[in-house]
Formats: C-alpha cells, structure tokens, sequence
C-alpha cells in the first residue's frame, strides 16, 4: 500500500480526524509481520541519507506533531536511528523565551531549519502557534489564519531554496494516551515525563482536534504535505512514516556527483605504488 496517499492531507479539502481510525493498520495483520518490511526502508533511508549527503544540493525537514505521548520521541527514535547522527538535526520548541517573543513567530524557527545535506527534525514546530494559542485564546481567529498565510509562505520559500518539507501529525485516541501515561506512572525511567499539564490538556481535547483539523487542512499543500498517521500501534507508525520519507526521497532522483580527481591517474598511482611495494619485498627476501 502506498501509505502517502493513504495518509495524506488532501490541500483544500476539509480534514475530519474523527473519520481516521487512530487504531488502524490497513494493509498489516500483526508487528511481526511488519517488521521485515519496516526494517527495509529502515535500510533504504540509510542509503538515501548518504546520497542527499554526497549530492549536497538539497536538505529534508521533517515537522512531527501530536498530542502529549502521541509517539514523536520514539518516532525520532526508531525511524530516525538507521541514519547517520552527523547528518541529521533534531530540534525541539518549548515556550517561547523573552527573546524569541520579541520577534515575529517564525524567527525561531528559521534558524533551526537544516542546511543543504541534511536531515532536520522538528520535535514539535511553528504550529504550535496555530495549536496550543488558538485553544487557550492567546491569538484571535483573525491571526490565526494570518499565520496559516505566513507558514505556507515560509514553507513554500523553504521549498524554494530546496528544502523538501513533510509534516506528520501522530494520531493516537484519548483512551491511548491515557493509557501511555499510566506507563509512565509505573515505569521509573520515565517518571520523569509526567507533567500535570498532561492531564490538565486533555480537558481541551476536542479543542485541539479542531485545531489541527483546521491547521492541518489550511496548511497541506501539494509540496509541504500533511500526513495523519494512525499512531496507537507504534510499530505500524514506524513502518508508514519509513516508507513515506523513504519513497519521498526516492522520488527526489539524487545523484551521486562526478568524482573531483582523475580516477584513472589515481589508480595508476596506486598500482604503481603497490608493484613498488612487491619488488622492494622479494629484494629483502
């Protein structure tokens, strides 16, 4: 199944996340029979990363919302793992500081966004700023299309200057999350996660889903696409978001550039070098 239609945010057409199963696992019985699949664009994206590397023209950003524990940790983690640390960037927005308050919403997150040959992450993102202010009534309605305007102008000149945008929203049930966070009550390692704001969010639920129903459908365009992942199955969640970036990178036609030396002299070299070598041996022997 190709899981980027599947998924994808239609651009101009209403989103209703209450018609996406968060549980669903079209075209997948069980993980087990899953993980070969997942393991091979897992393999492919190493490749892939090498290649946008090596052809140094291009970058790949990747934006990750969801609710809290919807999955984006272990989504860094798992998918991301299979590529290479020096080639990729992962950066997490928390409250805006005093400074970043003093600029316009967007200056922020400019400065994180990945450089040509490289993969960036995004742990949460200048949506935020159409999420989280919309439902406690920090902006009004008018600012917050104003702001749906300027990301799809911010995205469309990142584009311009090639870097590729794809943007996952973690969809997981309320039942879900609350689950998650009973096993970070029970688990020690990960009592450290647990915030009171955890349990007092989930008072706006409904808020939030019209929130990125209207962000998401607002802000999915043909070349920075909106993907909503069914998420209460982690392992089905690795195995879409894989393909999706690895065929999305497939579809880029990347090539490695021409050598920037002469191959032919250089092997000569070496083969000289190398008969050299053998002579100087069977003197001494």
């Amino acid at each position: 199944m190709d899981y980027r239609k599947k998924f994808i945010v239609a651009p101009d057409k209403k989103l209703r996340l209450s018609e996406i199963d968060p549980a669903g696992t079209p075209d997948q019985k069980s993980e087990a029979g899953a993980a070969d699949l997942t393991e091979d664009y897992r393999h492919r994206l190493a490749q892939l990363q090498t290649l946008l590397y090596a052809e140094n023209k291009r970058a790949l950003l990747i934006v990750l919302q969801a609710m809290d524990a919807g999955g984006k940790d272990g989504t860094i983690s798992h998918v991301m793992r299979c590529m290479n640390p020096q080639g990729v960037s992962v950066a997490r927005f928390e409250t805006p500081t005093p400074e970043e308050q003093a600029h316009d919403f967007l200056w922020r997150v400019h400065i994180k966004v990945p450089r040509r040959s490289q993969v960036g992450v995004f742990n949460r993102s200048h949506y935020e700023e159409v999420l989280i202010t919309r439902v406690h009534k920090l902006i009004d309605k008018e600012t917050c299309r104003s702001r749906y305007a300027q990301i799809r102008d911010f995205e469309s000149e990142l584009l311009d200057n090639g870097t590729h945008i794809l943007k996952f929203f973690l969809h997981i049930s309320k039942e879900e999350q609350l689950a998650r966070f009973a096993q970070r009550l029970e688990d020690p390692q990960r009592n450290w996660k647990i915030s009171e704001a955890d349990y007092t969010e989930r008072e706006f639920w409904d808020a939030y889903m019209d929130a990125y129903e209207e962000a998401m459908s607002a802000t999915s365009t043909k070349d920075a696409p909106w993907f909503v992942i069914p998420s209460n199955h982690k392992w089905f969640r690795n195995l879409a978001i894989s393909q999706i970036v690895a065929e999305t990178m497939v579809d880029f036609g990347m090539k490695y550039p021409k050598p920037s030396v002469d191959l032919a002299k250089i092997r000569r070299d070496y083969h000289t070098a190398v008969t050299e070598a053998d002579g100087k041996k069977k003197r001494k022997t």
